[in-house]
């Protein structure tokens, strides 16, 4: 019997396969470990100034769009939530890019980020200026991964099989959804655009197979 192999991956090998058939999924997370780890080690208020600095609010994008936009994508506040990233990273973003790709995952992650990140600050913006929260709300701390997981846990609808797509379907919109409508933060507003934004990809996955027709091809 010849030695079982993971999907473009090598024998005897599944851990180096693995992240080889997601290198940008996994270049990701080792990038936001790296930064986790200066958190965790920066003394008191270097690690405020940091989060600050790479965060993607009102201030930062009018002063660094660029940095802003990118740096805020490779942080986390609390480096306690490294391993919670990691799982989430290796259940919905790993199966997304070794599904379609790693340019379109990447394309569809990142117009997720730009797109939620720009729209809900803008919102933020129009709520001082109607002086409905205060300005210091220009300079919060606004860190962007989670909005690509939402961006990806929205084009992973297409992966399954029917029934589970429209189940996993319901449960994804409500996970996102209903803390929109109950705390209506900016950040909720974010996570919600980003999730439309996967869904809205719909035309990148047809004729990827789904999990039923890959399960058959296998076999």
């Amino acid at each position: 019997m010849p030695p079982e192999t993971s999907p473009g991956g090598e024998p005897s090998r599944p851990i180096r396969s693995w992240v080889r058939s997601s290198p940008g999924t996994h270049l990701w997370l080792a990038i936001i470990a790296i930064t986790s780890l200066v958190i965790a080690l920066s003394p008191d208020g270097l690690d405020t100034y940091l989060l600050h600095r790479n965060s993607s609010n009102l201030h930062q994008l009018s002063h660094h769009p660029l940095r802003a936009l990118l740096g805020s994508a490779f942080w986390i506040e609390n480096p306690a939530d490294l391993l919670l990233y990691a799982a989430l990273f290796e259940l919905i973003h790993a199966p997304v890019e070794r599904w379609l790709g790693t340019p379109t995952w990447l394309l569809t992650v990142a117009t997720a980020h730009i797109a939620a990140t720009l729209i809900s600050q803008q919102v933020v913006l129009l709520a001082i200026r109607e002086h409905d929260v205060p300005r210091s709300m220009a300079h919060v701390v606004d860190i962007g991964v989670s909005y690509g997981l939402a961006a990806s846990a929205g084009i992973l609808t297409y992966r399954l099989a029917r029934p589970w797509r429209l189940l996993y379907l319901a449960g994804v919109v409500a996970f996102f959804v209903v803390p929109l409508l109950c705390d209506r933060t900016y950040t909720d507003l974010g996570h919600a655009i980003s999730l439309a934004t996967g869904l809205a990809c719909y035309p990148l996955t047809r004729g990827k197979p789904v999990a039923h027709q890959q399960g058959r091809s296998a076999h």
